[in-house]
This record gives structure tokens, sequence and C-alpha cells, in this order.
């Protein structure tokens, strides 16, 4: 696979992927119509921040399956286009959340003990020591906007110093935050209020864009606004002003909405702002981590794994993974075989789980579903955007659980409707993980999920069955396994033949011939398929 790298990331990541037999192609300077032609056959795009991954980097990549971000922020990469064309984009969130949040505390006490001031004057021959009279971290009380990964290391570290905690994130529970010992407050506003300190870590979002302006910083007053996650949150022009004039005590940023920071930025001419670099994540160790991790997620997706840290995908824990992996291929299948034998318009998908996979995570394995759905419809489909596919055409997708199981220690069970009608495919795994499509449309079978199969429904009558074997070897197609499940005695049965062959059309037709047979189905789970009906 080609892994194309446009932005600089540690050598240990780009060994990891060789050593992985990929070929790594680095250029850092391309942009524009130049990275349209670069990435025009690349297999995985590495950036940092520095290069644009749009939704003209999408379209013109048709080989793409993964962006990965060395880093945490990910707002120059359109997910939504990532996700439309397919491709996964994963960051690597835990590399440099330590260095991220080491910084943070380490601009918190800068700022608030003056050091990069007093050191400046010290520097420059002043033994200054009555000018600066700091400010103790010490039962203050900090307001965390964004109790992400790094907000959580932050406030750890800051707890353990003695501080209160408030927090403002819209998107956490609760619980959550109780387990930091955090008071977690549902307006921005009063959490500012109730700060001595406040310090950002959200993502640059469209509803988090220019968020701290002359309002917000006005809440803060008498207090420390800490910024070490991206620019543009904080409106910069109105930070400047509100410690220039005393509402705040100070400030320490790091990201900026424009980078490098403009030589006329108010904030340098500002005494109690402390400014550095985007130096967030510039430490070794950080450095080495990211690239590594990313080097993994590609790896990781290149190998049909799921990328654990996965935006715009299905993602599942580390630990949990081996036991859901093989009802990955299990649920693909069923919702494949289902969707070749429903006749019309699919309008809904349940997926529901029944027995010992009814106790994990299993969004992983709903998506492989409905991917499994979808494929036979010659859509353009896998697990990152089969729910968006879902979703734009309209397809209700519902997902149910329960412990309890008659027949198997866990079932799998995809069912497709088209309004009227429905049709259910059930699969499970026998020794672990032999896996088995075990009833279709009510019918108790046991057929193995592979290669060439047909799927033939008839009256149940004697020589039925020869009758299909003998048409079949007619046609030199070998029955490699067969499962007959009926009703009753008498009425509808229905038949699945493992076949080492494909079947021709003739044979086809000459079953279809026969007044006995209703319905005959060729699958082929290689993403090929045909229906023949009488």
């Amino acid at each position: 696979m080609k892994v194309l790298v446009t932005d600089p990331i540690a050598d240990p990541g780009l060994d990891r992927l060789r050593e992985a037999g990929h070929e790594v192609v680095t250029d850092y300077d391309v942009e524009g119509d130049a990275l349209l032609d670069a990435v025009s056959d690349a297999h995985a795009l590495i950036v940092r921040s520095g290069t644009d991954v749009s939704e003209a980097v999408f379209a013109a990549a048709e080989e793409l399956v993964i962006v990965g971000r060395a880093g945490i922020g990910v707002d120059n990469i359109d997910i939504e286009a990532a996700t439309d064309h397919g491709v996964i984009v994963a960051n690597a969130p835990e590399g440099n959340v330590r260095a991220a949040a080491e910084h943070t505390v380490a601009m918190t006490f800068a700022v608030a003990r003056s050091i990069p001031q007093a050191h400046g004057r010290l520097k420059g021959g002043e033994w200054a020591k009555g000018e600066f009279l700091g400010t103790e971290v010490n039962n203050k009380t900090l307001t965390i906007v964004g109790l992400g990964r790094v907000g959580q290391e932050v406030a750890k570290r800051l707890d353990s110093l003695g501080m209160d905690l408030v927090v403002y994130d819209p998107y956490i529970s609760e619980e959550r935050a109780d387990r930091l010992g955090a008071d977690l407050v549902e307006d921005l506003h009063e959490a500012l209020g109730r700060g001595d300190f406040a310090t950002i870590h959200t993502p640059l979002l469209p509803e988090t864009e220019g968020m701290i302006g002359e309002e917000e910083l006005a809440q803060l007053e008498g207090g420390y606004l800490i910024n070490c996650a991206r620019g543009g949150i904080v409106d910069e022009d109105a930070l400047a002003a509100a410690v220039a004039d005393g509402t705040l005590a100070g400030a320490a940023l790091e990201s900026f909405a424009e980078e490098p920071l403009s030589d006329d930025s108010p904030l340098l001419d500002v005494e109690d702002v402390v400014l550095t670099p985007h130096l967030g994540a510039s430490t070794e160790a950080a450095q080495e981590n990211v690239a590594v991790d990313t080097a993994e997620a590609v790896i990781a997706a290149f190998n049909g794994e799921p990328v654990l840290t996965a935006l715009n995908a299905p993602s599942v824990d580390e630990t949990a993974f081996p036991r859901i992996e093989p009802y990955i291929a299990v649920a693909e299948t069923a919702g494949k075989v289902a969707a070749q034998l429903l006749d019309g318009r699919i309008t809904s998908i349940e997926v529901s789980y029944e027995g010992d996979i009814a106790a994990e995570d299993i969004e992983l394995v709903t998506a492989s579903a409905l991917k499994g759905v979808f494929e036979p419809l010659e859509w353009q489909v896998n697990a990152v955007n089969a729910p968006r596919l879902a979703e734009e055409r309209g397809i209700e997708v519902t997902e149910s659980k329960t412990r309890q199981t008659d027949d198997f220690q866990s079932i799998v069970r995809v069912t497709v409707h088209n309004g009227d009608d429905s049709l259910s495919v059930e699969g499970t795994l026998f020794a672990g993980e032999d896996p088995r499509i075990v009833r279709i449309d009510g019918f108790r079978v046991d057929a193995v999920p592979y290669g060439h199969m047909l799927v033939a429904r008839n009256t149940d009558e004697p020589g039925v069955i020869g009758l299909i074997g003998t048409v079949l070897g007619d046609h030199d197609v070998n029955i490699a396994g067969m499962f007959n499940g009926r009703e009753i005695r008498g009425g509808e049965a229905l038949t699945v033949y493992n076949l080492d062959q494909a079947v021709p059309q003739e044979a086809i037709e000459a079953l279809l011939g026969d007044d006995r047979i209703v319905e005959v189905t060729e699958i082929t789970l290689d993403d090929a398929d045909e229906r023949h009906e009488a």
C-alpha cells in the first residue's frame, strides 16, 4: 500500500510503516493541485495541521482508505467528506495528551507567577523582585471548558495541587465529571464566573469558533485565561483588551487563529500575556508517540481491523475486540444474504443480538451488517459510511439486544424490510470461530457462509433435491455441502447449497423450468450476485 505523508512526523512512525511492508512517500511542500495529483493513487494520507484535507482531496483519492492525523486536532480535515467517501479519519489522541496537559499546567504557573516577565527583566540586567506579586493556585477555582482527554489530565494535575474544579462541556455526563471531583455546569457564563483560572480544551468547530469573546471574558473578571487548545476559540483582540484594561489579571496562549502569530497582533503589546509558539506537543516522547500511533492506525485499516482511534467509524475497546471480531464477518454475511433474498427496495433494517454477544459493544458489528446489506445493491460502501448511507436513503435502522437465546451461545440476526415483506438471516459461531448461517426466513439451515451459494425455495416433494443435484451436475457444478429445511411436511422447503463453482445461467433456467421450484437465488460472497425467479 502507498502511504503519502505531507507533514513531518517522527522517524519511528515512518519506520513502522516500512517494516509492515508499505511504501512511504514524503512530500512536505505539496499543496493545491499538486496535492490532488500526489494523493490520487495513495491508500493512506498522514498529516498534521499543515495540510488542508478537503472534499477535493477525497474526490481525487479514489484508493484512499484512511487519513491519519499525527496529533489530536482535526479541524483541517473535512470529516463529513471523508465519511461520504468511505474514508476513515483517525487521530492520535493519546500520544501527546500528557505533553499538552503538562504544557497547560506550565502556562498556568507561568502566567500566575509572571515567570516569563521576571525572566526577561533579569536577563536584561534588572533585579525586579519587588515588582512581581504572583497568585497561588491552591484553594482557587479552575474552570475547564471542554473535558476531553487533555482537559481530564489537566483536571487531575491541578486538582492534586488544591484547586476546585468547575467544568463546562455540553457533551459529557455528570458521572464523568463526578469521577474527577468536578462540578458540571450547564451555562458557560456561570462556569467562567465561578473561576479564578479558566483553561480551554475544546476542538475548533463551527459552534466553538469565537465562543470566548468580550462578554465571556467579562465573566472571568480578575482571573486568568489559558488556551492551549486551538486558535480561533478565543477572540484575541477582545482578550488583549481585557488584560490591558485589567478586566483579567493575565492570559496565556500557545494556539492562535493565524499561525505564525502576526507581528501586529495586539497580544504582543500586553505585558501580562504569556505566549508560546504552539509547543504543546513539542516533546521528544510526544512526537514519537503520535507518529507510531498514527502508523498503527494506518496498518490496522490496511489489515481490515478496527481503527481504535477512528473519528468517523465505529470503534471498539482494544480489550473487547477479540470477543466481537468473529461476529463482524457473521453480521456482514447475514446482511449480504438477506439483501439478496428480499424483493423490492429496502425500507428498514433490524440488527438483533442474542446471548453473550448482547453484552458487548456491538456498534462495529452493526455497521458491518449494514455494509453487508448495501454491498449487493452496488453502493460504494464500507463500515465507515454504511450508517450514513442508511440515513441518506431514509432507511430506518434499529438495534436490539437480549441475553436470552434458545439454541446457541450467541446469535446475530439481520432483518430487512421492503415495506410489505421482511426476511431474516441468522448467523452464529460454531466451536468458537467457525461461522454458520443457521436460519433463513424462519427455515432452520446449517450453511457455511463462503464462496458460491445457491438458495432454492421449492415444494416439499420427493425428487426435488435430486433434480437440483442432477441439473447442477449436468452443468459441472460440484456441491460442497447442502442443508434442507422445511416448515411442514408437504409445504414449502428451503435448501442452501455450498458450491465450488458459479452457477451457469443455463442451469438456473433449467431449474426454474420445473414447477416445483418456486425461486432460486445465486449468492457469491465475493461481491457478485444475481437473482433468478420463476
